[in-house]
């Protein structure tokens, strides 16, 4: 597990750099004053001023200093060092204060700057629990962290999405696993989501999840979840073999055929 945590370490310190340059994520528009959050997470985490909030898996930190913006006391976390020393750089520069933390998720009730620390909001977002095998252990984290009463939300892409061969940008076609395997799936790639044209080949290795794995590992952590919500749209145009269309409120919906496929998923859970 650990050859596949480092490999992973690696492609991700090389997509920091590629993706903060890109069009993606504008990190100029972020320096200039935008919030780079999106609907649902917006509307649904609800008011952060003055709450403590910790944001698992940050990357480069943008979502959790925009989350800082709107009033919240943030800790950042992720597993690559080049993410972590770029929000560290962003948070200074825009004066926007933070704590950033490098570790693996797994390696983070043992960190001690996090040693006696609860928060009012766990948060995670986007592209993130594929890089985790275990999700009970996740969801322990999770429940070491969130004080009692706090609320965990997440929003990820639909598991649905991960089984279609996304090298095939003409016809939707099944490739991967719906169900969770303990090997992990090793996956060539060119380039980046934020930038296909980028100049990176890489392994990367990551596990699918049912949503039925989310909801029992959550249940099995003690954590009550409110709900759980399905959308047929993306906040992102991350996809090219789904030929998302952006509609006029700026949502991103398949039209393959006419079919309305299921893009992403939010769940709110009560510590």
């Amino acid at each position: 597990m650990t050859d596949y945590f480092t490999s992973n370490q690696s492609l991700w310190n090389r997509l920091t750099e590629i993706n903060a340059r890109s069009e993606f994520y504008d990190v100029a528009g972020f320096k200039a004053g935008a919030l780079s959050l999106r609907e649902p997470e917006l509307t649904e985490v609800g008011d952060v001023a003055g709450k403590r909030l910790l944001h698992l898996q940050c990357h480069f930190g943008m979502d959790t200093l925009s989350w800082a913006r709107m009033g919240a006391h943030v800790t950042g976390v992720d597993f690559s060092d080049e993410a972590i020393n770029l929000a560290r750089s962003l948070s200074q520069e825009l004066n926007l204060p933070a704590t950033f933390i490098h570790s693996n998720i797994y390696d983070l009730p043992a960190h001690p700057a996090l040693r006696d620390e609860q928060f009012d909001i766990v948060f995670t977002s986007y592209g993130v629990l594929t890089w985790l095998p275990d999700l009970r252990r996740w969801a322990q984290v999770v429940r070491r962290f969130l004080r009692r009463g706090g609320v965990f939300y997440v929003v990820e892409f639909h598991p649905f999405v991960y089984m279609f061969d996304d090298a095939n940008t003409e016809n939707l076609r099944l490739k991967y696993p719906y169900f969770h395997t303990e090997e992990p799936l090793a996956i060539e790639i060119t380039g980046s989501y934020a930038d296909l044209e980028a100049n990176l080949r890489h392994i990367e290795y990551s596990w699918t999840h049912t949503l039925s794995d989310y909801l029992i590992a959550l249940n099995e952590a003690e954590l009550r979840v409110e709900w759980m919500h399905e959308f047929s749209w993306s906040a992102y145009n991350c996809f090219p073999h789904l030929k998302l269309e952006e509609d006029e409120t700026g949502r991103w919906q398949s039209k393959n055929d006419g079919r309305v496929l299921p893009l992403m998923f939010s769940i709110r859970a009560i510590g």
